[in-house]
């Protein structure tokens, strides 16, 4: 059961992008597991992908096409991952590209794919193939509910958000979904995410802008630590608004990027599988980013921490232990400064003599907890979003092939 999320059904069209979904049969029954996304000639595109050296035969196509193109196409499965498939799985992208494009109407080059789902198995390519007529016959610029749901594997949860802006007395809107549950963690972007907004903006900014708040939003949280082969975020701009973002308004619009990619990154955590508890690591008193981060995500890592808040048990002495193996140097135990929500346990190194068990254990009982940590060394902080480890996250992972 998702922590304090529900399903967000109030989502705006994008002028210039249109969506279908259906069930191609990839693997799940009763359910939408493709989804073709069209955007308008000329609208601009920034991307970005997976760390993991194992990368999926789409996130290899999708960033080779990316360079070549203007994309007119993302085309999107679930319930396979077309990753560990070797030169059998690029052949499978790009035949599902070519295929695309004949019956699109336009150059292979200008189709991105993606995939999500169980990795090492042959993608079928011939169920896609055999679906691309319909999809291209369903494009609707209302599709945008269908479309978060036909893209989720273990999700319990469709992730969606639209926002709208005044940018020179004009509005601009945005919409963007996301898939993800298992195998979150930062190192790009975590899971897959699609975003549109009608702006005018050129490739580069975008594309800049994009890699900017990836490392406020997507990178800044994390389910159990690993790493997926499939990673991949899209942020797409098709013009039709006649707002051009430039160096004088920027700011307002990345920042209504932000907030919404910040929105779909929580809802993930939200979502992790078998969560009951959203926390929320942060770091204070470091001396740049990358060591509150570095900290942040250690404690948000450890399964002891993660078991321990799913057991509601105020054992923060798990939390001190993480803090101290963090690969920091020179750690001054004796300036560190601990919190659970508002309530003081370690203060420089030492326990507070304020704490009293009941009140750690009131705080670990709400289902959204904090943990606030300082370490005394600068000025420079960092938040990272995680949830605890319940039972449920063993039995959905060894059960996912089954």
């Amino acid at each position: 059961m998702a922590v304090n999320l529900t399903f967000n059904e109030d989502l705006l069209p994008i002028a210039g992008v249109r969506l279908a979904t259906l069930n191609a049969g990839i693997r799940y029954k009763g359910r939408d597991d493709l989804l073709l996304l069209e955007l308008a000639e000329g609208s601009s595109c920034a991307a970005v992908f997976t760390r993991n050296a194992f990368c999926a035969a789409p996130v290899i196509v999708s960033r080779e096409n990316l360079a070549k193109a203007k994309p007119r196409y993302l085309l999107v499965n679930a319930g396979n991952a077309n990753a560990g498939t070797g030169e059998q799985g690029l052949a499978a992208a790009k035949a599902c590209c070519m295929a695309l494009a004949t019956a699109g109407a336009c150059a292979p080059e200008q189709i991105l794919p993606f995939s999500t789902g169980v990795i090492g198995q042959p993608l079928p390519v011939e169920k896609i193939v055999a679906a691309l007529p319909s999809a291209l016959a369903s494009l609707k610029e209302d599709h945008w509910l269908a479309a978060a749901k036909a893209i989720m594997t273990t999700d319990t949860v469709g992730k969606a958000m639209s926002k709208q802006i005044e940018i020179g007395g004009q509005q601009v809107t945005m919409t963007g979904i996301a898939k993800g549950a298992g195998m979150i963690h930062p190192n790009m972007a975590t899971m897959l995410s699609y975003v549109a907004t009608d702006a005018q903006v050129e490739a580069n900014l975008l594309q800049t802008i994009l890699s900017e708040v990836v490392e406020e939003t997507y990178n800044c949280i994390t389910i159990d630590g690993d790493t997926s082969t499939n990673d991949s975020l899209v942020l797409a701009a098709t013009g039709r608004s006649g707002v051009v973002i430039d160096t004088s308004n920027r700011a307002i619009f990345q920042q209504a990027v932000q907030d919404l990619c910040m929105y779909l990154a929580q809802a993930i955590v939200r979502d992790g599988e078998g969560a009951t508890k959203f926390i929320s690591v942060s770091v204070e008193g470091a001396k740049d980013r990358t060591e509150a981060r570095v900290v942040g995500n250690t404690v948000a890592l450890s399964p002891l921490v993660k078991t321990a808040m799913f057991a509601s048990d105020p054992n923060w002495g798990r939390i001190l232990a993480a803090v101290g193996r963090s690969p920091i140097d020179a750690l001054d135990v004796n300036a560190v400064t601990l919190w659970l929500g508002d309530t003081l346990l370690i203060e420089k190194g030492q326990p507070a003599p304020s704490y009293r068990e009941e009140l750690g254990q009131l705080e670990m009982k709400r289902d959204e907890i904090t943990v606030r940590i300082h370490l005394g060394r600068g000025s420079a902080s960092a938040t990272t979003w995680t949830c605890d480890f319940s039972y449920d996250y063993v039995k959905i992972n060894a059960e996912y092939r089954s």
